[in-house]
């Protein structure tokens, strides 16, 4: 009786949020916008079978690794720290090495997890800056302390083949940030991201699903007077375990759809329509290995993205290890 009660709630959990996040969806509009076309949000952070919240008491050590390579069209105007540049580009390589602990104590009925994931960045951005005295081309480079990602509430329900999951993510501005530097190491913002994710495994057959679907709340950078509009987020994949040795190769697909839909506030001397959308998708390929009490988990995505709008276009590739122990 008990857990049916525990099932039910993860199931009104996650249902009230998604009418939440539809909800949202149907506020009007106009200009929307993230600052510079990217924000919190990035593609295939969780997206798999390796991202899932965890089921075991103890620690999880999660180091991912990250590699974009993008560019907006050379006719496009973008709002970027306080200017406004024209054919920007972007390549960023990004490692955030993560720590989790899940507590023995069930909340409501679900494995409750805290954790962070810090982040050390190298940001290179080249693009043609507009101004009064005319037009020029810059190219800047950074490199250090990212912003770092808090997850005050991590939880997963299980029910059979079907894992619940609910996440809530808090972005801290610990990166450094300068107003007219087209490169920074962070975002100078606040942000919270609800996050819920339905996961289906069936160990019989080696088959695995996930779906993430979440909201990106975005505070105002101070220093530009700018705050990016709000962003819906759905990542998915599908994954076919192999056996190999001790353990298991997987093989899959992930893919991803992000599109803001609140307006911006802004001082008035930005561009206007400034709409982002982006979707992708591409393969994932990964080595699961069960200890015991310990799991070893690595995986190696591909993300192109095939259909971008106010935002650069480019390829995202991710590296990700888990090293799980109580």
């Amino acid at each position: 009786m008990i857990e049916r009660i525990h099932d039910q709630s993860a199931r009104q959990l996650i249902t009230l949020t998604l009418y939440f996040s539809m909800a949202l969806l149907l506020l009007p509009s106009r200009a929307d916008a993230t600052e510079g076309g990217i924000g919190y949000y990035v593609p295939g952070t969780m997206a798999t079978l390796i991202d899932r919240a965890p089921v075991q008491t103890g620690w999880v050590v999660k180091p991912q690794y990250m590699h974009y390579s993008g560019d907006f069209s050379a006719s496009a105007d973008t709002p970027l720290a306080g200017l406004v540049v024209a054919g920007v580009d972007v390549e960023i390589d990004a490692f955030a090495p993560g720590l989790l602990y899940t507590f023995e104590e069930d909340v409501l009925g679900a494995k409750y997890t805290v954790g962070a994931f810090p982040s050390w960045v190298d940001v290179t951005v080249t693009g043609t800056i507009e101004s009064d005295l005319g037009n020029f081309s810059r190219r800047d480079s950074v490199s250090g302390l990212g912003d770092t990602t808090l997850i005050p509430a991590l939880m997963a329900w299980q029910e059979g083949c079907w894992q619940y999951n609910f996440m809530f993510a808090v972005h801290a501005p610990t990166g450094d940030y300068e107003v007219g530097r087209l490169a920074n190491e962070g975002l100078n913002y606040w942000a919270v991201d609800p996050v819920v994710g339905i996961a289906y495994s069936n160990l019989e057959a080696g088959f695995n699903a996930s779906v993430f679907s979440g909201v990106m709340f975005n505070a105002e950078n101070s220093d530009t007077d700018y705050r990016s509009g709000r962003t819906f987020h759905l990542d998915a994949s599908v994954q076919q375990m192999i056996k190999a040795g001790s353990g298991f190769v997987t093989l899959g697909l992930n893919g991803f759809w992000g599109q803001q839909f609140s307006p911006d506030r802004n001082p008035g001397r930005f561009v206007d329509e400034f709409k982002m959308r982006s979707s992708g998708i591409g393969p994932v390929v990964g080595y699961m290995l069960p200890m015991g009490k310990d799991n070893i988990l690595v995986e190696l995505s591909w993300l192109p993205q095939t259909d971008t709008r106010n935002t650069t276009e480019g390829d995202y590739v991710w590296l990700k290890f888990v090293y799980q122990w109580q």
